[in-house]
């Protein structure tokens, strides 16, 4: 008998370390099956996708009544550990390369020209100042946009034109895109670094001014109550507004509203 009990002791220490589950009903059978086969579809259709898909497309082709964020994000669970991942950027969902593992491609992927640092500065104002206007850039840089600098910066499609401010001369306002998202890996524009942020990388280095802050961002592509909608004629008035930058910078030397230039 004493050989018997010290058997079922370790046997019984076991069972509290891996107890036994109740086994399933038929409903939580029916839901998991249900969930698996909609997994299924939405993986299908982000692994064919061309482009990152939004929830609601995806929910579009899954069985009426499918939750699709628990869906997602039980899919995004079962790639963490895989060489590629389930991401969500710019409110959409995408496959992408698993982080760890992106120098065994770097090899396979073109080099690109790197933005100069005044495109550099005038897209951090771009995304943390939405909507801007030239001005109001060249006003927060201390120094006047070169020609060319902006354009570029919409050719990216990391910049786009928003509309027009209600204010003299209504000019042009500016802000960013979902290429711009895509590109950073930010789901929202609100997850760009705060001060705090800034300062651990390293970037504020000394005694800030008194009041001195991080505006919060916002990319909503509704318009303010400051701004209006663009006009037919933007195009030529956008050459106009170029022009004109440029004209005082001919003749002086020098941008017109400061003494010196970054770009």
């Amino acid at each position: 008998m004493s050989g018997r009990a010290e058997d079922e002791k370790p046997l019984a220490e076991i069972s509290v370390l891996y107890p036994q589950q109740p086994p399933m009903t038929e409903a939580e059978a029916a839901q998991l099956q249900a969930l698996n086969e909609a997994k299924r579809i939405a993986e299908a259709l982000l692994f064919a996708a061309p482009d990152p898909l939004d929830e609601s497309e995806i929910k579009r082709r899954l069985p009426e009544g499918t939750d699709v964020s628990a869906v997602l994000e039980s899919l995004r669970a079962d790639y963490l550990s895989r060489g590629i991942n389930l991401v969500r950027v710019a409110k959409k969902w995408i496959f992408r390369t698993a982080a760890d593992l992106g120098y065994l491609l770097s090899r396979e992927t073109s080099e690109q020209k790197k933005l100069s640092r005044a495109a550099l500065e005038t897209l951090a104002i771009v995304a943390y100042h939405q909507p801007v206007t030239r001005a109001e850039i060249e006003d927060i840089r201390g120094v006047a946009i070169s020609k060319g600098t902006m354009d570029l910066l919409i050719e990216t499609n990391w910049v786009r034109l928003r509309g027009r401010r209600k204010a003299p001369g209504r000019p042009v306002t500016y802000g960013t895109t979902e290429s711009f998202l895509l590109h950073f890996g930010l789901e929202n524009i609100s997850d760009l670094p705060g001060l705090e942020e800034l300062k651990g990388a390293g970037l504020f280095d000394g005694r800030l001014p008194p009041g001195f802050g991080v505006p919060s961002p916002s990319d909503d592509p509704e318009l303010t109550e400051t701004e209006e909608p663009l006009d037919d004629d933007l195009f030529s008035e956008l050459i106009e507004e170029e022009e004109a930058a440029a004209e005082p910078e001919a003749e002086e030397g020098r941008p017109p509203s400061s003494e010196k230039t970054a770009d």
